[in-house]
């Protein structure tokens, strides 16, 4: 079956042809049927050989599809080629009235030139004029012949043709008018997407630019996992992986959890996580194998639709290999700080504990003094512990199946004395037995320093008061206090390692700023989370959630 040409490519290939060829190509349908007529004249008409006016018609006709070709038109004014349909009026003039016995429908042919003149857009009243008035004047010699005879048909047809000669040129002059508008409006659309276009490929050139200059990896994928656009340290990245030919997230993978040992399950790669629709942020990863192994934390945004439809996701990859091995080294020197000093106060403390208990033979200010060195060292042993407990390799935590109820009511018992010293009651409302799945001693600690927290914050009395119930897969406890609250800021910073509030500061209260941040390590090595609600002179309250007996499920 053939193809027919789009009509812009016809008009394409006009526009491109030589204005000799365009005229005659405009004056060829006319010029083929006189052809035919004066070829078909001596056999079936022959008497209209002896018409002057006839054949001087057909010559005419000859005569203007040869200036078509000869004429240099492309060197004449815009206009000038239009002499040819309005000639082409005259010849048909000619053959009508010449032929007017025997073919009085000649007048027909008229359709052509004013086809011509109506679409050519040029000299428009003139046209127009010409389109009524040509046909009238080829009409008027018959008519005028036959005037003595002359008939309501003759009259009819000397003034219908013409009127419809003229809504032939209006019809096509409106039509060729629209189609110019049209035309106008494609090219001014045609020059708009051509500028969308170049400001298209300045945005793309753009971020190709920002990509390849920023230091963190960028991939952004589809639902399926296929890359829509990458930078040149992804591709660095998927090298250190091992799957540069893969397509992302499947095969084997060099990605490691945060032991460096233990393989990424394919669900939990960070490109399967973001095109399963999650949105995270701080996912530390490991690529590679060591020496070269490199440190990854990894942040995913899903890419959505105007109606919430998942259509891929963006990951972005920045190594933090040097913060995670300065963090490493600082929690080394900790720990071996730490290590270091607890011997040489050991030593204090026991020999100051010798002394004192032979106080007999010391002086009251002696003993007091001695006191006083044994109170500060003691205090400075238990800041030595928690800094020790600040090093992630020094806190590990063994969960199994444990009885909230008891912790809550040993953690009482070692309060308690500190709590009349401040004047702060002490109350507890915990079922029992309440299974979680927890570290003890763990636990025990995390739940020592919230209750010794909420006393110490209370320096005016008050009430400090546990809670706790299960719900589903977990298990909440929460402790709650009556003291000196803090502000909202305040509340979203208590976690913080090394924080204190100004309002502490202010009050004196002893404190490094280290056992809140030590319960929520704690915490979260089970697998839970702590909350803090404050209201500044109101009080503060801690919730903590923990896995129901059983292991953790993923929050």
């Amino acid at each position: 079956m053939a193809v027919r040409p789009a009509p812009r490519g016809v008009a394409h290939f006009f526009r491109k042809l030589g204005r000799r060829t365009q005229v005659a190509l405009c004056q060829l349908p006319l010029s083929l049927i006189v052809s035919l007529l004066g070829v078909a004249t001596p056999f079936t008409w022959p008497s209209l050989l002896a018409s002057p006016a006839y054949v001087a018609g057909i010559g005419l006709h000859l005569v203007l599809f040869a200036a078509c070709f000869v004429i240099p038109w492309e060197r004449m004014r815009g206009g000038a080629y239009l002499s040819i349909p309005v000639l082409d009026l005259l010849a048909i003039g000619l053959l009508r009235n010449g032929a007017a016995p025997h073919l009085p429908g000649l007048a027909i042919l008229v359709v052509f030139p004013i086809i011509w003149l109506a679409a050519s857009g040029m000299l428009v009243r003139s046209t127009l004029v010409l389109s009524a008035v040509g046909p009238f004047l080829i009409m008027l010699p018959t008519a005028a012949v036959s005037l003595p005879h002359l008939t309501a048909a003759d009259i009819t047809s000397l003034v219908l043709f013409p009127l419809m000669m003229l809504a032939v040129a209006l019809a096509i002059r409106f039509a060729s008018l629209n189609m110019r508008i049209q035309q106008r409006e494609l090219r001014t659309m045609g020059e708009e997407l051509r500028e969308l276009l170049w400001a298209s490929r300045e945005r793309e050139e753009l971020l190709t630019t920002i990509l390849a200059a920023t230091d963190v990896a960028v991939a952004a994928v589809d639902r399926s996992g296929r890359y829509l656009l990458t930078n040149n340290r992804q591709r660095v990245f998927r090298q250190a992986t091992g799957v540069e030919d893969e397509m992302p997230g499947q095969g084997h993978q060099l990605l490691f959890g945060q032991d460096r040992q233990t393989l990424l399950p394919p669900d939990k790669r960070p490109i399967n996580r973001a095109i399963a629709g999650e949105s995270f942020a701080d996912y530390l990863v490991w690529a590679g194998e060591e020496p070269a192994q490199r440190a990854y934390s990894t942040a995913a945004r899903p890419l959505t639709s105007e109606n919430g439809r998942l259509n891929g996701a963006v990951v972005v990859y920045s190594d933090v290999t040097g913060w995670v091995e300065a963090l490493a080294a600082h929690e080394e020197l900790i720990s071996n700080v730490s290590h270091e000093f607890r011997t040489p106060l050991n030593s204090i403390l026991g020999n100051v504990d010798l002394v004192l208990e032979d106080d007999a033979e010391l002086s009251a200010t002696t003993a007091q003094r001695l006191t006083v060195v044994q109170r500060n060292s003691e205090r400075l042993l238990a800041l030595l512990s928690d800094l020790s407990a600040t090093a992630s390799a020094a806190l590990k935590v063994h969960p199994k199946r444990t009885d909230l109820a008891s912790l809550v009511e040993s953690s009482l018992s070692s309060a308690r004395a500190e709590a009349d010293r401040s004047g702060v009651g002490l109350a507890a409302d915990v079922p029992s037995p309440l299974w979680a799945y927890a570290d003890p001693l763990r636990i025990g600690q995390a739940l020592d320093n919230l209750v010794s927290n909420a006393i110490k914050y209370s320096p005016d009395g008050g009430v400090v008061d546990i809670s706790a119930g299960a719900s589903g897969d977990f298990v909440q406890l929460r402790v709650r206090d009556t003291g000196m609250g803090m502000s909202a800021d305040d509340a979203a910073r208590v976690f913080r390692r090394y924080f204190r509030t100004d309002a502490a500061r202010e009050a004196a209260i002893p404190g490094a700023g280290l056992g809140l941040s030590i319960t929520k390590m704690i915490v979260e090595r089970h697998g839970g989370r702590v909350a803090c609600t404050s209201d500044q002179g109101k009080g503060s309250t801690f919730t903590v959630t923990l896995p129901a007996d059983g292991p953790p499920p993923s929050f």
